[in-house]
């Protein structure tokens, strides 16, 4: 596990960092460093901080949570950022994940997703609050049907989507790594896809056009 992960949390909603902040509290590998309320404060933070993490809502005052993402990620600062919204829809969230952004947890369920997504993120994977993931592999199924997966890989590919490692895959499938992993690679083949984190991409934007 990661440890003394440096956080900020920027949101204009003050009962919701309270909230986030209090839950970090209770982790001794997580420090909270600074907290905003709005981007420009954010960003402000970021740069006098150098922050792990930055939690950051998409929609706040002077400057919003994609504006200082792009920042971020022009200036080439080591912040990660994770993303805190209401929203659901499909395309909004592919277009985050454009961004190369790894982290996406709703509001809603912030308080339960938090702790996770950092350390997903920390470690370079991707996390989706379970709700947005059941929503967009759903929306894809039938799509996924016409590449010829087998149930087993369909289940797998869901699984990948939520982010789950190919260990924690073969616990729940009560299968073998290796056998995972077998798995994986077939359903690259299928896809035609390759690369880190590949398959989580390809839940994401299966309806696009754009190449993987």
């Amino acid at each position: 596990m990661n440890k003394n992960i440096k956080i900020v949390i920027a949101d204009d909603h003050p009962l919701l960092r309270q909230g986030l902040a209090q839950i970090l509290s209770m982790h001794t590998h997580l420090k909270l460093v600074g907290e905003a309320s709005n981007g420009m404060e954010a960003m402000t933070l970021v740069q006098s901080e150098k922050p792990d993490i930055i939690i950051l809502d998409v929609q706040m005052p002077i400057m919003d949570g994609f504006e200082v993402a792009k920042i971020i990620q022009k200036d080439h600062l080591p912040t990660k950022i994770i993303f805190l919204t209401m929203f659901k829809e499909e395309e909004f969230i592919r277009n985050v994940f454009k961004l190369g952004i790894k982290g996406y947890i709703l509001k809603e369920s912030a308080l339960i997703d938090i702790v996770n997504c950092i350390d997903a993120v920390m470690n370079d994977n991707y996390f989706l609050s379970p709700q947005v993931s059941h929503m967009l592999l759903a929306q894809n199924k039938t799509e996924e049907d016409k590449f010829g997966l087998t149930k087993t890989e369909g289940e797998i590919l869901k699984l990948i989507g939520k982010g789950k490692s190919s260990k924690e895959i073969a616990d729940a499938l009560f299968n073998s790594l290796k056998t995972i992993e077998n798995h994986r690679s077939n359903i690259c083949k299928k896809l035609g896809i390759t690369g880190n984190s590949a398959l989580l991409k390809y839940a994401l934007r299966l309806n696009t056009d754009e190449k993987l």
